[in-house]
């Protein structure tokens, strides 16, 4: 028996029930959070230009199968570039308290 290839339903690969899609509540939350407390560590910085940090380190990790340890790598890696960024500008504070 042949098939017609038009017949042939293509199915992706199913996607784990347990992981949040791009842009859920809880991400969202997250975010949100994330970007408060980076504001009040680095007060000398663009509130736009924090923002924009933790959105680009939390999109680094979409594909991360285990959701639960997202927010804290995206925070760390948020930490590092605005610390990086409070450095390389004179006169600049840098906060270096740990992340609660």
């Amino acid at each position: 028996m042949s098939l017609h290839p038009a017949t042939v339903e293509r199915v992706g690969p199913a996607e784990p029930p347990d992981l949040p899609s791009p842009g859920s509540q809880d991400d969202l939350v997250s975010i949100r959070n994330m970007v408060v407390r980076l504001r009040a560590a680095y007060p000398s910085v663009d509130a736009v230009t924090v923002e924009a940090t933790v959105r680009a380190a939390y999109d680094s990790f979409h594909q991360a199968r285990v959701r639960a340890y997202v927010p804290i790598l995206a925070e760390r890696r948020s930490r590092g570039v605005l610390r990086g960024a409070c450095r390389n500008a004179p006169g600049q504070t840098i906060d270096d308290r740990a992340a609660p």
